[in-house]
């Protein structure tokens, strides 16, 4: 079961990551299994969907879980959660990049934009 406090100075999207992370690490979340959808659970939570599909990136981006579009987020088997394939690790990066540039407040149409002009630079 996932709990926030509200009290807590950790921002949620961090408790969210980080009960995770440990329920993954501990056996209660096994490889395959499907995390709830991101509106779901942010409804459960009574968070902002952002907030839930924040933590979702993170986590894959860390390689804990792999997200397969409309067919969910479904945590990782162990042997490519230390990202050794290279598909995988291709995926991770862009993850961490598209969530870097999100923080900076730039739009899908502006991150685009720098990927495009980064690989003709």
């Amino acid at each position: 079961m996932l709990t926030l406090d509200p009290s807590s100075s950790t921002p949620p999207y961090e408790q969210l990551r980080d009960q995770l992370i440990d329920q993954i690490d501990n056996g209660k979340l096994v490889p395959g299994t499907k995390l709830p959808a991101v509106r779901r659970l942010a409804t459960d939570l009574g968070l902002a969907p952002n907030t839930v599909a924040r933590t979702y990136r993170e986590l894959e981006a860390r390689g804990h879980v792999h997200t397969r579009g409309r067919n969910g987020t479904i945590v990782a088997t162990p042997d490519l959660a230390g990202g050794s394939d290279i598909a995988e690790r291709a995926r991770e990066l862009t993850t961490e990049y598209v969530t870097a540039m999100t923080a900076l407040g730039l739009s899908r149409d502006s991150i685009m934009h720098h990927l495009q002009r980064g690989i003709t630079d």
